[in-house]
């Protein structure tokens, strides 16, 4: 493990497996998370399921019904595409904003934050690389420098972050985002607004499409 980075916990580690896995399909609509057999499965006691299942309840990605406990609700490729719309939408205006009022003292954050992307995907480390990942994206929302904009964007990437997250399983994924970052973030040091909204929009509806490469059901 790096020295720099936070060990995962149990609760961590269980909600990015179900996580995963709901988005691939493994665990399909309408099942039920029980968490007696998933503390077995994880060889944990069922404290850290509990909690990994109602983080994953705060965003949206299993429903509590009555007398069924904890399920996974159902997925359309139509919902998803909303979801990602309004995601797009809403990291282009920081990255236009991003490209106008950058502190000086962030320009150097932003590519050292480009450059972290770069070294984790050039490992193959999809952990390392989707860590590395949130970082860069949310440098981009605190040089909007709108706290308000910075603030609905994550509360947006937080709701769609398990499908970000799974992505990067599809083919040549990481370097692709690495490509696609170095784009944002040179118009955005060149303060060009509008080409740094496009291509933030175009990142994210290549995201988009890439989940249709992993999991069919949602193309």
């Amino acid at each position: 493990m790096r020295k720099t980075e936070k060990r995962l916990t149990a609760t961590d580690r269980i909600r990015l497996v179900l996580a995963d896995e709901i988005v691939v399909g493994k665990i399909g609509p309408g099942v039920t998370l029980d968490e007696v057999s998933l503390a077995e499965r994880f060889q944990v006691s069922r404290t850290p399921v509990r909690e990994a299942i109602r983080q994953l309840e705060a965003i949206g990605f299993v429903e509590a019904r009555p007398h069924r406990g904890a399920v996974v609700p159902h997925f359309t490729p139509a919902k998803l595409d909303e979801m990602f719309v309004v995601m797009a939408d809403l990291e282009a205006l920081c990255a236009r904003n991003a490209a106008a009022n950058i502190p000086p003292s962030m320009r150097q954050e932003l590519m050292d934050a480009h450059l972290a992307c770069k070294a984790a995907a050039a490992e193959g480390d999809i952990d390392h690389y989707y860590r590395t990942n949130i970082a860069f994206h949310e440098v981009i929302y605190a040089a909007s420098c709108n706290g308000f904009l910075a603030e609905i964007t994550l509360n947006v990437r937080n709701r769609v972050a398990p499908f970000r997250r799974a992505q990067f399983q599809s083919f040549n994924r990481l370097m692709k985002s690495v490509a696609e970052h170095e784009t944002i973030m040179e118009h955005i040091l060149a303060g060009e607004g509008n080409a740094a909204a496009e291509a933030m929009t175009q990142h994210l509806q290549v995201v988009r499409s890439s989940l249709g490469e992993i999991a069919p059901v949602l193309r």
